[in-house]
């Protein structure tokens, strides 16, 4: 009879394929609202802070450092890369590309600081309940 894993240690997806899922999450949120709306809405800080919790929990524990840094990562490549394409969804249409950077990050910064802190304190939950990371290895090694 096997015994079922407890659910902070459910996650086992490998760091890239998590960090590939968070990067089309996002960009499936940001399509959505601009298509309806035009700009980035509550709808796409909703998606971005769900998102930031659900690769924290998919992630395997060995990559936990990847997801760590993600949630800022994430954001800041999405709102350069939309500054880049369609200045006026994060920014005024007359902003430099680093000023739209920066007001896209700060306009959505709640988003950020709610996403990373939950993405932070489901990881270390998780590493908290989940007993020795170096036990764990090395049994996967053996």
């Amino acid at each position: 009879m096997t015994h079922a894993e407890p659910y902070w240690q459910a996650g086992q997806e490998p760091g890239r394929q998590v960090v590939a899922l968070g990067v089309a999450v996002i960009l499936t949120a940001v399509a959505v609202d601009v298509l309806l709306v035009g700009r980035l809405t509550i709808f796409f800080d909703l998606c971005f802070t769900a998102a930031c919790l659900l690769l924290a929990t998919l992630v395997r524990r060995r990559d936990f450092l990847l997801v760590a840094f993600l949630p800022p990562l994430l954001m800041t490549v999405v709102v350069a890369f939309l500054a880049l394409v369609a200045r006026d969804v994060v920014a005024d249409p007359a902003d430099s590309l680093l000023q739209a950077v920066v007001s896209g990050v700060a306009t959505h910064g709640v988003a950020l600081g709610a996403g990373y802190a939950l993405c932070l304190a489901w990881l270390g939950w998780r590493l908290h309940r989940g007993g020795n990371l170096v036990a764990e290895l090395s049994r996967e090694l053996t």
